[in-house]
């Protein structure tokens, strides 16, 4: 689903009009998409006290169009509304949706009352996806109203609450505090990304009347919102004459003495995921540690440094080779450590390695400040941290432009790049960009990135050829775990060997049940 600016909604609305739907349908359209929600959630509503805000702009148009909508369908038992303007300031179709208001009766009033702060139910359609900077005036003053004169009421936001700048993941205004928000068409960049996204309530994305392929065939619009529809068909059924060959075979290059459970995290979660075969490469003293947290994970011992973390000597005794034999994919980075030696040999492996390759941790540090050769697909997994380092900038720099810094890594250095945090967002080499909506709190716990690498690992041994559906279903059921573990085990006492627990149930959810065979 792709995520609009904006000028590209005014585009869209545009091109609409143009195509035979007049804009006063499309206000139409979104008022009842809007009442078919609060029926949906507040039924009935002949119960409530409600109250519309409305501005001078088409957000207030579409509140018009709301407020008459439930005036002549709903019949609340009381029903207010405010215009924050003149009815001479009204234009077009918002002017038309004012006379259609009062003919059905109900006539607009310009100022709160005390019998208006009893309300049970606020519309929010005071201010729009037009805002530049923060609100002023009488919308100010009728936020900061909604916000604190209404204790009773749930607030429900006509496409973005007051005062949110629509092209913006953080406004410097005051913001209506929405318990809801109904926008059409397509999600805006505050409804995707933090904080923005996390003082909006619960979000519904409604039809209106512009063609999904006026907006999905457009390729211009990078920016996009994973959803499930994206990848549903990565967890078909599988066929009755499967065997683990079919499933490819993944090589986790990972740990060290002392680091062995990051490895084995990484490779249980690639088995875990559906890789057919794992095997975990690690230096020769951590294979029995790693060996004791499953049968199921076969390892291969490397040469290692003094310290105990894998050796370029695994080239010169042909060992990587031989380990590399016969495999599909290749994660690396967990639990390695920093040594030189350690960093020498994972040059060498991302330089030599012809095989997919998902890297994180050590391994982005060990890449950090050079050149990523890419005889394959690389998939780099970067938390804010090592992002700043890979980029050459700082943290806050990375976090101030999340998606342009990740759209720009991605494309200059020919790789696939899943930048972590609240609302990860993953960017391909060709510069589309995905928000993911997933996750939870309860993942700022140690080896939750081990995790996510292994997911990522074993999606790519089994659907080489999908790599952006292979990413978003990865990062969406990795976040969809931590939720289901915070939910079951309180988010403080999650732990990562927990989103192990809970991923089949994460994958589950949106298997694809039509194609069984």
């Amino acid at each position: 689903m792709k995520i609009l600016t904006a000028a590209q909604m005014r585009d869209v609305d545009r091109r609409t009009i143009e195509a035979g739907i007049p804009g006063i349908i499309l206000m139409e359209n979104a008022a009842h998409r809007v009442v078919e929600f609060l029926r949906e959630r507040f039924t009935p509503l002949s119960g409530h006290r409600i109250v519309v805000f409305c501005g001078k702009g088409n957000n207030g148009g579409d509140g018009l169009a709301i407020a008459r909508l439930l005036h002549i369908v709903e019949k609340p038992h009381s029903l207010h509304v405010l215009l924050a303007s003149g009815p001479e300031e009204l234009k077009g179709d918002a002017a038309a949706n004012f006379h259609m208001l009062e003919a059905a009766g109900l006539h607009p009033e310009f100022e709160i009352t005390e019998e208006m702060r009893r309300a049970t139910l606020v519309v929010d359609a005071l201010l729009g996806t037009g805002l530049a900077g923060p609100a002023r005036g009488r919308p100010l003053e009728w936020i900061r109203e909604m916000n604190s004169g209404f204790a009773d009421a749930r607030v429900v936001a006509v496409d973005v609450p007051s005062g949110m700048e629509s092209d913006r993941p953080d406004s410097g205004g005051e913001v209506a505090r929405a318990t809801a928000t109904v926008t059409f068409t397509a999600p805006k960049i505050c409804h995707a990304l933090a904080p923005a996204c996390d003082r909006i309530g619960e979000v519904r994305v409604v039809p209106i009347g512009s063609p999904v392929a006026m907006i999905e065939g457009d390729a211009s619009l990078f920016l996009s919102l994973a959803e499930p529809a994206m990848f549903r068909h990565l967890f078909r059924p599988r066929p009755r004459e499967s065997n683990k060959g079919a499933y490819g075979h993944v090589l986790a290059v990972a740990g060290a003495r002392g680091k062995s459970g990051a490895a084995a995290m990484t490779g249980l979660a690639a088995l875990r995921s559906g890789a057919g075969l794992v095997t975990v490469a690690s230096a020769e003293s951590a294979i029995a540690a790693i060996a004791s947290h499953a049968a199921e994970l076969m390892t291969e011992p490397l040469p290692e440094t003094p310290e105990g973390s894998i050796s370029p000597a695994a080239f010169e005794k042909q060992t990587m080779e031989a380990a590399l034999a016969r495999k599909n994919v290749v994660a690396s980075g967990p639990g390695l450590g920093m040594h030189p030696d350690t960093v020498h040999f994972l040059r060498r492996l991302v330089e030599k390695t012809a095989l997919p390759m998902v890297l994180d941790a050590d391994a982005l540090n060990a890449l950090a400040g050079s050149e990523i050769p890419t005889p394959a697909p690389r998939v780099l997994t970067p938390h804010p941290g090592e992002m700043a380092r890979l980029a050459k900038i700082s943290i806050p720099q990375v976090q101030g432009d999340r998606v342009n810094v990740a759209r720009r890594f991605a494309q200059q250095h020919g790789v696939w790049l899943v930048l972590k945090g609240n609302r990860s967002l993953i960017a391909s080499p060709a510069g589309q960009v995905c928000v993911n909506p997933t996750g939870s709190p309860a993942m700022s716990t140690g080896g939750s990135g081990d995790i996510l690498t292994g997911i990522i690992a074993g999606l790519l041994a089994q659907f080489p050829e999908e790599i952006m559906a292979v990413l978003v279903a990865s990062v969406w059921i990795h976040g969809r775990a931590g939720e289901l573990a915070a939910a079951a085990l309180g988010e403080k006492a999650v732990i990562a060997g927990d989103l192990l627990r809970f991923l089949p149930e994460a994958m589950s959810e949106h298997a694809d049940v039509s194609h069984h065979v």
